[in-house]
């Protein structure tokens, strides 16, 4: 053998570093992913049940499958919708995603 293999076999090992570094790289992850992810899916989740609960008769509205219409009528789960002419259709208000009642359609 040589000096050299003596020496490091001899010399004891470093430690990788502490568990501490890696929780608290673990934890800022996380924090990170809170605050840009599931914070603001929470805020718009809250400002969609808002403008569903508020909505009234004559409110501009869009359902998720694209189709425009004026708030005839609300109940407790349904909106009756007024699309084109007398024509109606009654929706979940699960299906509604947007007002359009502050902006000009074109």
């Amino acid at each position: 053998m040589t000096f050299l293999t003596i020496l490091l076999q001899a010399a004891p090992a470093q430690p990788a570093g502490s568990g501490w570094s890696m929780w608290i790289m673990l934890l800022l992850l996380f924090v990170v992913m809170w605050f840009f992810m599931i914070r603001p899916q929470r805020k718009q989740q809250k400002e969609l049940e808002k403008f569903r609960n508020e909505l009234k008769k004559g409110d501009k509205v869009v359902t998720v499958g694209g189709i425009f219409g004026t708030v005839a009528e609300v109940s407790d789960k349904s909106v009756l919708i007024k699309v084109d002419g007398e024509t109606k259709l009654r929706v979940d208000k699960n299906s509604l995603v947007r007002d359009f009642s502050d902006t000009a359609q074109q």
